[in-house]
This record gives C-alpha cells, sequence and structure tokens, in this order.
C-alpha cells in the first residue's frame, strides 16, 4: 500500500477522521480513493463536489511526496488506520487519527500502558508523585505515556527514563521539531527507551488547537490515565474526561484541599470521574497489575523497623497469598479482635491492603 496515498488521504481539504474512514471503508483503500471518479466519490457520506474535486485534481500528492521522502531520511514510520501496526487500544476511539507518525521502538500495542498527565506549574510534591510511582512502576513491565510538556508530563518521561520503564511522548506538533525545546534531550533519550508520536505531519507548528487533539491520543492510546497534579482548568482535566469517554480507567492522587495545584484531582474523586489512589501500587491493585511478588529478601528490607512480634508473622504469612481474616486468625494463632487492631495498623503503614470480603494481603 503506497505511503503517499495513506499521507494524501489525512491532508485533502475539508476532510476529518470521520469522513477519510468512510471514504477508506467504501473504497477498501488508501490507492482506491484517489482512482475513483467524482461520481463514485460523492456517494460517501460526508464527501460534497468540493472534497471530490479535490481528490480527482491529485494536489495533495506534493506535499505527500515531500513528506514521504522526509520520513524514510528521518526512520519515521507511518501507523496507517487499516495496518496491524496501529494501535489497537487507539482504534477503539471514535475519534482516532487515521494516520500516525512514529519514531522509536516501544510497542505501542504494549500489555500493560499508563498514560500520566498534570500540570504544567508541577510542584515538588507533583514531582516526588512521579518519582514514586516510576520506582513503583519498574518492575511490572508498563510503558508509560505522556505529552512531553512542562511540569508533570516531563516529570513522568525523566522518571520513567531513570527506571528504565519504555515511555512515549504524544506531541502537538510535527515530528521535524520538538516543544518545548528544553525537552529535546529528553526526547532524544525517549528515542532509545520508548518514542515520539503525532498525528501531525512535518511543518505542523506547535498550535494552541493542536494540543486538545494530541490529548485524545495520551487519552485512547493507553488502559488508564492518572492525574497527578491538576488545576481546575486546564489539559489534564480534559485528558481524563477523554479516557472515560472512551470507558478508561481514571485515577487521581488527591492535594490538599487549598492547594490549586490539586484542585482538579480533588474535584474529579468528589464527583467520581476519577478514582483515589493514595500510593502508586493502589493503581497497580485496581488494574490487576500487581502480579510481580518482590524477593523475600528484598520485601524484608522494605519493612520498617518496630513491627511487633505478632505482626512480622502476619506479613510473614501474608507473603504466600492473601487470606480471610478468620483464615489469617487461625494461621496466625492471634484472636480476631487483636489481629484487626493489628491489620489497621499495617494498613495504614502501607504494608497491606484490606480487599473484599475481609480478605487482605501484602501491598
Amino acid at each position: 500500500m503506497s505511503i503517499v496515498h495513506q499521507i494524501g488521504l489525512t491532508l485533502i481539504p475539508g476532510v476529518g477522521q470521520a469522513t477519510a474512514k468512510h471514504l477508506l471503508t467504501y473504497f477498501g483503500s488508501a490507492e482506491a480513493v484517489f482512482e475513483a471518479t467524482v461520481s463514485e466519490l460523492l456517494n460517501v457520506q460526508g464527501v460534497g463536489v468540493a472534497i471530490a474535486n479535490h481528490i480527482v485534481s491529485g494536489q495533495v500528492f506534493h506535499q505527500a511526496e515531500a513528506e514521504s521522502r522526509y520520513i524514510e531520511k528521518h526512520d519515521i514510520k507511518v501507523l496507517f488506520y487499516t495496518a496491524a501496526n496501529y494501535p489497537q487500544r487507539l482504534k477503539e476511539c471514535g475519534d482516532a487519527p487515521v494516520l500516525l507518525y512514529y519514531k522509536g521502538n516501544a510497542d505501542l500495542n504494549h500489555t500493560r500502558m499508563l498514560s500520566v498527565v498534570g500540570t504544567r506549574m508541577a510542584t515538588a510534591y507533583g514531582k516526588q508523585l512521579c518519582m514514586e510511582l516510576a520506582e513503583t512502576l519498574k518492575p511490572y513491565g508498563i510503558l508509560v505515556v505522556s505529552g512531553l510538556a512542562y511540569g508533570i508530563d516531563i516529570a513522568a518521561h525523566r522518571e520513567s527514563l531513570r527506571q528504565n520503564i519504555p515511555t512515549v511522548g504524544v506531541l502537538g506538533h510535527g515530528l521535524d521539531r520538538i516543544y518545548p525545546y528544553h525537552h529535546k534531550q529528553i526526547a532524544q533519550e525517549m528515542l532509545e527507551k520508548g518514542g515520539l508520536l503525532s498525528e501531525f505531519p512535518i511543518n505542523t507548528m506547535p498550535d494552541r488547537e493542536n494540543f486538545p487533539k494530541r490529548n485524545r491520543i495520551i487519552a485512547g492510546l493507553t488502559d488508564a490515565t492518572l492525574v497527578v497534579e491538576a488545576t481546575i482548568k486546564g489539559g489534564a482535566l480534559i485528558t481524563a474526561e477523554l479516557a472515560n469517554s472512551y470507558h478508561r480507567d481514571v485515577y487521581a492522587f488527591p492535594g490538599r484541599v487549598n492547594d490549586p495545584y490539586s484542585q482538579g484531582c480533588n474535584f474529579m474523586i468528589k464527583t467520581n470521574r476519577a478514582a483515589l489512589i493514595n500510593a502508586p501500587k493502589d493503581l497497580l491493585y485496581y488494574m490487576g497489575w500487581d502480579d510481580v511478588k518482590p524477593q523475600p529478601e528484598a520485601l524484608q528490607r522494605q519493612l520498617p523497623f518496630g513491627l511487633s512480634p505478632e505482626e512480622a508473622r502476619v506479613m510473614d504469612i501474608l507473603k504466600a497469598a492473601p487470606l480471610l481474616i478468620d483464615e489469617l486468625a487461625l494461621k496466625a494463632d492471634i484472636p480476631q479482635g487483636k489481629l484487626a487492631i493489628h491489620l489497621l495498623n499495617l494498613e495504614m503503614q502501607g504494608l497491606l491492603l484490606s480487599m473484599p470480603g475481609k480478605q487482605y494481603k501484602l501491598h
């Protein structure tokens, strides 16, 4: 299939994502669209005389050929909507782009993918959460997606790189530039441990209207979206709303009630637009990704000093598998009333998780 025809389909004036998909459905391929007559094209939903004449004229091929030469020279992949390498999660979204430009080596159909978004004015609290998140995610085979913007985005990318986690940046401009320019070095590192993705052709500037479009890709590309810090208005909440509209999981860290950079997160939690997580391991638990068990010696190093002998015994028993409270009471030989106090203490320290039905597991 000709890349020039695929690119050309996205350059036709007046043809958006929906009309391009109607054309592909009707004719079967990008080449067949450009081989059609005006009368045939007029049978397609959304195609009028002006669009049909543009297609037949082939005027877009000059730009499409220049684009094709550039991407070949710079090792950029074209991911077309009907191709096997197109991101399958994104394809489930009705407004998914017909074509994506991608540079990198990460698998965009990776088994576990998480979007991390937030304010461009990240505080020390938000940056610390990004660091803890990356440290926690490292053993679990998760790919992190964000938007390469200032604040939480770049913190998520940077901390992922530090932990050798693959990370992909979705851009609001063409792959012939990096915006912000200050993130160029990190973007270069991401090409080795992830990638850069855009629906925009070269020479597309980072104009304001491009970023909401970019946000829908961030939301649709992954299994879940995590909002670290956000104001009540901004791109992070837009991305979260889009993720909800795609029926993806949305999570948020809470913040202080009077902190402007946590108001967005608190609002989403309050209005049931996002599930509250107090720690990165909560996200792993909710997503069912917490299936990698730390080695016993590693777990021992993580335990704080000061546990009572009975609390240490409870922790040791739960290494094998989650247990109901009555089963745990028998195995630990601790009365249930006393055990409940120990379990609450361990849960407050972040060492245990309480599950439905009074079942407990290691955090």
